[in-house]
This record gives C-alpha cells, structure tokens and sequence, in this order.
C-alpha cells in the first residue's frame, strides 16, 4: 500500500498536554465501576462538567437503571458522534491503591487508558474548534456490561449522525482498530437430582457429570481458524462433598468475525441436549455485540491515515459500542483514544506523549467528516 500524503491537522487553540492530564486526573479521581448507581452518578457529574468546562453548552444526563448517560451537542446538523463509556471495571477502594500518577512518561491509575484518557483527548481536539457544530458528544455507564440500556440511545444517534468515532483505547502500537469480532456470554444452567453420594448414588442425576459432558460439547462449537472462540470461562456445581450435586452452571465467553457464524453459533447453543437421563438444561444468552466488519472503518481509516500516514490499523478480538453502530452501516472507526496499554489489568498506563497527537487527530478527523 502506497503511503498517503500527510494533510495538514488545521486547529485554532493549541492542546496542553498539562491541561488533559489536570482532566485525566479528575476523571480518574471519581472513581466509576459499573452497576454502581451512586459512583455512577458522581461520575456523570463530573464527566459533564469537564465536556461544559472545555466546550461550552450544556451536557445532558440522561438517567437510566444503569447509570447516568451523558450527552452533548454542538448544535447544527448532525454530523459525527463522539462516542465513549465513563464506567470502568474496578470497584471503589482500588483508586487508594493505585493512586493517578503521572512518571517516566505514563499516566497510571484506575480507567487511564480504559477508556478515560481517551474522552480527555476527544474533548481537548474538539476544544481546538472555534466551530463545533454538527459535533455529538455521548458518554455511556454500562459498556464494561453489555450496554443493555444505552444500545437504543447509541444506536439512534449513530444513524442521526452517519459517521461514528470509538475512543476506546488504542490497539499495540497505537494502531486504531479497524474490525472487531463479534462477543457474546451464555450461561448454562444444568438441573439435576441431588442424593447421598454414598448410601444411594445412583437415585441422583449428577449434574456435574453433565457438565462436564456439555463443557466438551461447547468447547467443539469453536472454529479458530476462522476466528470463531466458544471458551468455557466459569463453572460452579455441588454443595456439599456427600451429595451427588443437582444443579450445575457454565458460563461461556463467544467471540465471531461473521453474521453467519454468529447464527450458527446461536442455533448450537440452542440445540444442546442432556447426556444424562432426567437432567435438563436451560441456555441463557447471545453473542449481543455484532461483529464490526473492517469495512465500516476503511473510510473512515482512510482519512486518517491522510491525516497521520504512520498509523495502522488492526482488527481485534474485544468488542465495544461501536460494534452496534458498524452493523447500523454507519461508518465506524475505534480505537482513536490512548495509546498505551493494560486494559482491565492493574498495570495499565497511558503514554502522555502519544495525547497531544491523537487530540489533535480529532480536530483533523471532525474538519474531514463535517466537509472543510
């Protein structure tokens, strides 16, 4: 592939990077796991504070049984959704732990890089627009857990917009993330008959020995070399080490590059049947998030890689919100956020250096979108 020619990243304010970290700080400092009304709603606050702070207007919370969502509109013609989660997957207490540090050139601390740092640089490229119109602003507070209830929201302003841009984190190396498998968790639930497991073994139905049969069947459903993944995660059976267990329960992470294989998939898990007389099964379940197809990105990407020639894109197993908007049509391009690393890990960081630039590849990025 050809390189691009570089075009010029136009702006009217210049980015501080100690601005965004003094924002980065304050977000991280408000602590957010998921399913956390209060902290949710702490964090929301302070979320719209800091998009109102550095763009003016006014931000919404949009009150759900998940959390506060938050949205914000430049005005005008829709024409681009920003889009990001303010919810993380650490609980309260872990911030004390792991305090916001900033040393040898990483931002660590709770939610950095997953994906706090990346609304900061959203925020500070489009603060580098005298005009922000045609701009959408949507932060959610359950992407760590399925979105359930921000699905319709994202959803109706993807296609109000028509272009959507992810601040997820970055994938290795900085490289935006082209493609997204498709992700899902079914739970298994086994029932069998419990009795003594030494004076009458045979009156029970072992559920755990059903199980273990079911766990070998789901595990077959997997097809990696077209990237399809079906890995048992989480078993749980018995209760007592003399009673034959009558309940049993499988929980599966499922991972698919294509619609077909996701029906096909879907229709496996629907189709499983005991191996042991009298026990029953119930499958609970779907593969939620779609898979996004590189092609909602290429032109998107595209203009991107006019904007920056070094970056590469990269299709990746995890999935985000902007697996709902690519399987809409809209044209969809994740991964814009930080660059760093250690998602969901205790040592993640994000790489201040990397800030200045990806804010600034949004200013480039809305200019592009909105026609200048």
């Amino acid at each position: 592939m050809p390189t691009p020619m570089p075009m010029p990243i136009p702006k009217t304010v210049p980015v501080s990077v100690d601005a965004m970290l003094e924002d980065l700080r304050t977000l991280v400092e408000t602590e957010s796991p998921s399913r956390d009304l209060d902290a949710l709603s702490a964090s929301a606050k302070v979320v719209a504070a800091v998009i109102e702070s550095r763009l003016g207007g006014q931000a919404v919370l949009i009150e759900t049984e998940a959390g506060p969502h938050v949205h914000w509109s430049g005005g005008g013609d829709p024409k681009v959704l920003i889009l990001g989660h303010h919810d993380t997957v650490f609980p309260l207490g872990t911030l004390e732990r792991r305090p916001f540090t900033v040393a040898d050139g990483h931002a660590t601390g709770p939610g950095v890089f997953d994906m706090l740092g990346g609304l900061v640089q959203a925020v500070h490229g489009l603060a580098a627009l005298d005009d922000r119109s045609g701009v959408e602003i949507l932060v959610t507070a359950d992407e760590e857990v399925g979105s359930h209830s921000s699905r319709a929201l994202i959803e109706e302003r993807a296609l109000a917009c028509g272009a959507v841009l992810v601040f997820e984190g970055a994938a290795d190396g900085g490289a935006l993330k082209t493609g997204r498998k498709g992700c899902g968790t079914f739970q298994v639930s086994i029932a069998g008959r419990a009795s003594h497991a030494g004076l009458e073994p045979e009156a029970g139905v072992n559920a755990l020995i059903e199980a273990s049969h079911q766990v070998l069947d789901i595990a077959a459903l997997g097809r990696p070399g077209i990237g399809t993944t079906v890995t048992p995660t989480v078993a749980s059976a018995g209760t007592l080490d003399n009673v034959v267990p009558a309940e049993a329960t499988l929980i599966v992470d499922v991972r698919v590059e294509s619609a077909d294989e996701k029906e096909r998939v879907e229709s496996a898990f629907a189709a499983l049947t005991p191996h042991l007389d009298e026990a029953r099964i119930v499958v609970q379940g779907s593969v939620g998030r779609p898979p996004m197809p590189e092609s909602a990105s290429a032109s998107l990407f595209a203009v991107a890689r006019r904007l920056l020639p070094h970056l590469e894109g990269k299709a990746v197993g995890g999935g985000s919100d902007g697996n709902f908007t690519a399987a809409l049509g809209v044209p969809t391009l994740d991964g814009l956020g930080a660059v760093g690393g250690g998602a969901h890990a205790d040592h993640e960081y994000l790489v201040v250096d990397a800030m200045t630039e990806r804010a600034d590849l949004v200013t480039g990025l809305v200019r592009a979108i909105r026609g200048e």
